[in-house]
């Protein structure tokens, strides 16, 4: 079971990259350090609805 889900920035709150997880494996949110576009610097994102 994969699903499909939006990872938004912390700072800035913007959708930014979309990936799929493993529900059985990681049933909370997922977060991850990624770089923000908008922000120009790596920021936390975290799963969004």
């Amino acid at each position: 079971m994969r699903d499909m889900i939006i990872l938004a920035c912390e700072e800035c709150k913007r959708k930014n990259y979309n990936k799929d997880k493993n529900k059985s494996k990681h049933s909370g949110r997922v977060e991850h350090k990624k770089f923000c576009r908008f922000c120009r610097k790596h920021t936390p994102h975290k799963e969004t609805k």
